[in-house]
């Protein structure tokens, strides 16, 4: 990088004010430096581009890397059933044809069990009842109005 100091500013600054003029020196000055900060940002993009390449780059190899581990546990998965069907042909061929017989064991045919929901509700405790509104003592529809009704004041 160049070293350039405060002593070698000034000596620029002072041949620049003697070649170019103080009447240019501030305008020159001002173009000077939006160049050099359109230059600092081109620079900055082109950093910036850089590095996303290079993250890009890691990124596919990662990309690459765990394509091929997945290839590799579908393979062995694969080989892995294979082995499995065959054991499982091996031994269900062996069972058939072995002439030993085995006493057999049966079981009772599903038989569907009846609904018994006067066991259902009896079931629920009276707390839970009261709780949740179910009503224990259903009263007909008389009843409901001969215990509602309002008494007569005489």
């Amino acid at each position: 990088m160049i070293d350039i100091g405060v002593t070698k500013l000034a000596i620029i600054g002072g041949i620049a004010l003697i070649v170019i003029g103080p009447e240019k020196l501030p305008g020159l000055a001002k173009t000077l430096g939006t160049l050099l900060g359109r230059a600092r940002r081109y620079v900055a993009d082109v950093k910036n581009e850089v590095s996303r390449s290079m993250e890009l780059d890691e990124l596919k190899k990662m990309k690459d890397t765990v394509e091929n581990a997945a290839r590799e546990v579908e393979t062995s998965i694969q080989t892995n059933a294979a082995d499995l069907e065959k054991g499982w042909a091996e031994a269900t061929e062996l069972a058939s044809s072995a002439s030993i017989t085995e006493p057999s064991t049966s079981f009772p045919e599903y038989k569907h069990p009846r609904k018994k929901w006067r066991v259902k509700q009896g079931a629920t405790p009276r707390w839970y009842k009261a709780r949740s509104g179910v009503r224990t003592n259903a009263l007909s529809g008389a009843a409901r109005v001969a215990r509602f009704r309002p008494t007569r004041l005489s």
